[in-house]
């Protein structure tokens, strides 16, 4: 490189840094990065306001039901009811249920403090029910709380009851059938067994009527 090409070079970055800064470039562009940041911010939808007061439930430990629900909620707002799932045959909780609020505001704060909540080492999961998803049976039968079926009860009642000829002709072929079954079982198995005879009456007994 010869001399006045040094000398041409020289003056280039001479002039580049006695140049100012571009349009968009160093102190400028600060500016305008922030500017269009408010502006993102600005147009952000705002979350709309939640109307839901039923919240679900779910992981409920043994022994929180409903009088204890009912008690333990009432520091955030007033509780309007409250449902625990039970089996129809024992009344046991199926650890899970609903909770309704008289406020929405209530409900939206409980919903996102009590979430992912240790309770009785369960960790309750608790999620706001939007209005039009709610079943329309979901309170009935609140009021009067859970009366489990005596299934115990109805069976009693349905072997006491007084039984027809009919009934009684073919529960008695089925005592005979069933001894028959079990008359061959013993004699395949190589067993030298004499299984007593059935006793009873064939014929049920008629009730006297009184004239």
């Amino acid at each position: 490189m010869g001399l006045r090409d040094k000398k041409r070079n020289q003056r280039r970055v001479l002039s580049r840094r006695s140049a100012g800064p571009k349009t968009g470039e160093g102190k400028d562009f600060l500016p305008l990065e922030g500017k269009e940041q408010r502006v993102r911010e600005k147009k952000q939808p705002e979350e709309p306001e939640s109307t839901a007061t039923v919240l679900y439930i779910g992981h409920i430990p043994h022994g929180f039901y409903e009088d204890q629900m009912q008690g333990f909620f009432q520091q955030f707002g007033a509780v309007k009811r409250v449902r625990v799932a039970r089996n129809r045959k024992t009344g046991k909780s199926k650890h899970y249920g609903f909770i309704e609020f008289e406020n929405p505001e209530v409900a939206k704060i409980v919903a996102d403090e009590m979430n992912n909540y240790l309770l009785f080492e369960h960790t309750l999961q608790i999620e706001p029910v939007p209005p039009e998803k709610v079943h329309a049976k979901l309170w009935k039968g609140v009021r009067k709380g859970f009366i489990p079926v005596d299934r115990v009860a109805i069976e009693r009642k349905r072997l006491s009851k007084d039984k027809t000829v009919e009934e009684h002709k073919k529960m008695l072929e089925g005592i005979v059938k069933r001894d028959e079954k079990r008359r061959k079982r013993i004699k395949a198995a190589g067993i030298d067994y004499e299984c007593p005879a059935l006793c009873g009456v064939r014929e049920p007994v008629l009730p006297c009527v009184t004239l």
